[in-house]
């Protein structure tokens, strides 16, 4: 159960990680509030798997949820490049995330 807690950790990481892009330095309130909630969420959701789950290991997947899901999101709503080497070092990070699962 910590691991899909942790894993949804990780979307709300990729919300507002996304979201920091909306709130244009927190200027514009219902972007910032929505980012600042889904940050709240992300870090209750970790401080919730880590019980359970080594920090090192939670942490480090958090936050490769987080920065895969948030490169997908820029590639797919935000021109960002979609090179050969940058699909394949995210596909490495994806299997990277699932051997530490399968280690921990």
């Amino acid at each position: 159960m910590d691991w899909i807690i942790l894993s949804v950790a990780g979307v709300f990481e990729i919300v507002w990680a996304a979201g920091l892009k909306f709130t244009e330095g927190f200027t514009r309130l219902w972007p910032s509030l929505g980012t600042v909630v889904a940050m709240a969420i992300s870090m209750a959701l970790l401080a919730q798997a880590l019980k359970t789950i080594p920090v090192g290991t939670g942490y480090a997947v958090w936050t490769g949820i987080g920065a895969f899901g948030t490169a997908v999101v820029g590639i797919l709503f935000f021109k960002d490049p979609a090179t050969f080497w940058r699909l394949t070092f995210l596909t490495t990070l994806i299997g990277s995330l699932i051997g530490l699962k399968y280690v921990s």
